[in-house]
């Protein structure tokens, strides 16, 4: 086996583009046991998501995790799963196109969107050796995380990275840590729950929960404890919410370790029990919706709070395709494209240029 990957036949007509990649956590393929194994398999094999060391996680792993996880995540996936199929790679196949369309009404330029998950399909290599494929010598990868963590956003560049490793003709890279903070992002969820709020009346208590990642990691300088935070007061801060009106919490603990807090469902539980009349929840760490916000939060969550004596409860839905997200994102690629989209472009000026290099070529065979 070779080292490098084969690389795509060079053409002397074929225009340079630049690419933009996309880049989810994943999902299984289907919501059976069968293939939630080889996802939770990957996913949990990743030392970014896991550090433990192999040779104490390695047998719990494979020797428990994997033997009773699947059969009842799978019943979690068949709950929320869709005729078209996952909601997450549904929600983000429908973002891609529609960041084509808003970047062409932006710019004349002919980017080229994929989009490509961190665990099953579609994978990282295959969206890279895409873009290569159409040319582009120029990639923008933007992992769909707001706020940076090294298992989330660190672990989709590791796999961008990994792949680079073994490709010849490397291209030229930018990436995009976070976006925790960008006006686009917090005026698209602001937008969200204010139109959410027309329609159904507004909240007594705004919760906003957030994936959580184990304690360790913030004294080990990760920053994504710190970006939910800020993410959070801005959000508060747009919706002109008082203290007491919201509140922040992590969800998805797993394990017996400490992870970040205040945890979602104790939060849940707590209003619950405070009898709280209408609570609405919203998850700006997720751009799209998945297993964490429709089933663990419009369920359990739901049922949680509802069993702890609450009144009302409200899921707010993740952006998705909103069109404010939509041109939220677009102004982020534009904004990391800076240098790289040219300043005047035309389809005849190109092609012109692609003929006469095509020629030249020919002339210097001669």
């Amino acid at each position: 086996m070779t080292y490098f990957l084969p690389e795509p036949a060079f053409k002397h007509d074929q225009p340079l583009r630049i690419g933009i990649l996309l880049i989810n956590l994943g999902t299984p393929e289907a919501p059976t046991a069968g293939a939630v194994r080889p996802y939770l398999k990957e996913f949990l094999s990743d030392r970014r998501v896991v550090e433990i060391p192999r040779a104490v996680w390695w047998p719990i792993l494979n020797g428990v995790i994997l033997n009773t996880r699947p059969k009842q995540s799978a019943e979690k996936y068949a709950s929320i799963w869709q005729p078209e199929g996952s909601p997450l790679k549904m929600h983000t196949e429908q973002l891609s196109r529609f960041l084509v369309e808003e970047l062409r009404q932006r710019s004349p330029y002919p980017l080229q969107v994929e989009y490509a998950m961190r665990y099953g399909q579609p994978n990282v290599a295959g969206a890279l050796g895409r873009l290569k494929a159409q040319g582009c010598d120029r990639i923008l990868v933007l992992p769909l995380y707001p706020q940076y963590a090294a298992s989330s956003a660190g672990t989709a560049l590791d796999a961008v990275f990994r792949i680079l490793l073994h490709t010849r003709n490397v291209p030229d890279i930018r990436t995009v840590r976070h976006f925790h903070d960008h006006p686009g992002y917090i005026d698209a969820l602001k937008q969200s729950i204010e139109r959410y709020w027309a329609e159904h009346d507004r909240a007594d208590i705004l919760l906003m929960s957030f994936h959580g990642v184990p304690r360790y990691t913030l004294d080990k300088g990760d920053p994504y404890h710190c970006e939910c935070h800020k993410t959070g007061r801005l959000l508060a801060e747009a919706l002109n919410l008082k203290p007491e009106q919201y509140r922040l919490t992590f969800q998805s603990r797993f394990g017996k370790a400490e992870w970040l807090k205040p945890y979602t469902a104790a939060t849940l539980e707590e209003l619950g029990r405070a009898k709280t009349g209408r609570l609405d929840v919203i998850c700006p760490g997720f751009v799209a919706d998945c297993l964490e916000t429709l089933e663990e939060i419009a369920m359990e969550g739901k049922a949680t709070f509802l069993n702890a004596g609450g009144g009302d409860f409200r899921y707010i839905p993740a952006l998705n395709s909103r069109p404010a997200w939509v041109s939220a994102l677009a102004d982020i690629v534009i904004e990391q494209l800076s240098g790289w989209l040219p300043d005047a472009w035309s389809q005849e000026s190109e092609e012109r240029q692609l003929r006469e290099r095509h020629q030249r070529a020919q002339n210097m065979s001669k």
